[in-house]
């Protein structure tokens, strides 16, 4: 049997010689290991941690372990590093949407384009002490930054290495509750939008037209209406030579991991303070920060608060092409949503203000929704900002019907001279 806190140093050694391998061949210009060879790469550096460890124990006289329980350890260490326990299967099946655990023994799971909204799944541990060891185990070297879940601690939002999405919560509850959110598209293109029928081809080309012709663009939508899905799409549109920067609470786009797409990319994560509360770096830290990095795009995953103030500072100053999501109900709501998040930011902004920077930085806002019987996702609406009046002026260039994706409305964009000059014609005339 494995001493537990021995698997944990392992664990932790191994983790952390592994961060800094990665951040060394970031910095060299080699690009992170991933897949297969980054497996490969660890299984070397947990055998040198257990060799060493064995080194030690003679040098003080002790017995090394012995050669099946070495074998355990390293099995342990690598299961907590790229698996999940029990959970690792639910995460490998692909036609899972999201995972929602009550407790260690109280497991559902929802189902993409399922009738069904919840089934019952297996329990994912033994216990919830178990399910807590397990979650933790994630959290170590998830992202740029060792997230900790316990009773100080009891908030979690991290991405695991597939990119799924990890919330977790401790203590206000009976139980430990954890919910996942599957991406079932990581590497997602608005082709693939187009054949599962969440946008139609002249919607597909329109939104190509504007990232290439470098408008700023919201995308908004409600709880797991694929708003991160389509903003992965629109950034594939991006060409290969530009500089991406981009912000989130934990890292969940990925866009850094494709070299082939996004060679010159930076990711940034939310840092969390130590325990003496020192060290924190917020989202609208990191939204000014980006603006001294040079970049031809700024990127924020989603704007939860206060952050998109600067968020829209940065798009009115010359940051053109920068994409962002954010929670709203329909399209239009989406100007009051911001002003109402300005208006808690440290600058206090009342709607007017608010509504003069959208008008001043923002170009388009997306909208996406899905059914909440079928689960099935389509594109609803797309406004084009046109200025300020009272309040931001907007026109409906796309919008969908009761039964359809999003349609063009024939309205003729404001934009049209860049549009055009990105290559889109208005659908009437023949499309791209």
């Amino acid at each position: 049997m494995v001493d537990p806190d021995l698997l944990r140093t392992v664990h932790r050694e191994v983790g952390d010689r592994l961060h800094r391998e990665q951040q060394r061949r970031l910095r060299s210009g080699q690009g992170e290991l991933a897949g297969a060879n980054e497996q490969q790469y660890t299984r070397r550096l947990i055998a040198d941690v257990i060799r060493e460890h064995a080194e030690k124990l003679l040098a003080v006289g002790q017995s090394p372990l012995d050669p099946e329980i070495e074998q355990e350890l390293a099995e342990g260490v690598h299961a907590r590093m790229f698996g999940a326990g029990r959970l690792q299967s639910l995460l490998n099946d692909e036609s899972i949407e999201e995972i929602a655990i009550n407790g260690y023994d109280n497991v559902w799971v929802s189902r993409a384009e399922s009738k069904t909204p919840w089934e019952r799944a297996e329990s994912v541990a033994s216990s919830d002490e178990e399910l807590i060891e397990v979650i933790q185990g994630l959290a170590a070297y998830a992202g740029l930054n060792s997230r900790p879940w316990d009773a100080a601690n009891p908030e979690l939002d991290l991405t695991l290495p597939d990119g799924s999405r990890l919330s977790g919560v401790m203590g206000v509850a009976p139980w430990p509750s954890v919910s996942i959110r599957r991406h079932r598209w990581e590497k997602a293109e608005l082709a693939d939008l187009v054949g599962n029928d969440t946008i139609t081809d002249e919607a597909a080309d329109f939104l190509r037209a504007i990232v290439q012709a470098r408008f700023n663009i919201m995308i908004a939508g409600g709880t797991k209406s694929g708003k991160t899905t389509l903003l992965r799409a629109l950034a594939a549109e991006i060409g290969p030579e530009e500089r991406i920067v981009t912000v989130e609470n934990a890292l969940e786009l990925g866009l850094h991991k494709f070299e082939d797409r996004h060679p010159n990319c930076v990711p940034m994560e939310v840092r969390l303070a130590n325990s003496e509360g020192q060290g924190y770096i917020g989202m609208d830290r990191l939204v000014r920060r980006t603006l001294r990095m040079a970049p031809d795009r700024v990127i924020v995953g989603e704007v939860l608060g206060p952050e998109i103030v600067q968020m829209l500072n940065a798009m009115g100053q010359g940051n053109d092409g920068s994409m962002s999501t954010i929670h709203a109900r329909n399209s239009r709501e989406v100007f009051e949503r911001i002003a109402t998040y300005a208006i808690q930011s440290q600058e206090r902004l009342p709607h007017e203000a608010s509504f003069r920077l959208i008008a001043g930085g923002l170009d388009y806002v997306v909208f996406i929704s899905r059914h909440p019987k079928t689960g099935k996702r389509r594109l609803d609406s797309i406004l084009e900002v046109n200025g300020y009046e009272d309040s931001v002026l907007a026109s409906e260039i796309f919008s969908a019907g009761p039964h359809g994706s999003a349609t063009w409305t024939g309205t003729t964009p404001q934009r049209l001279d860049y549009l055009a000059a990105a290559g889109w014609q208005q659908p009437s005339t023949g499309g791209w």
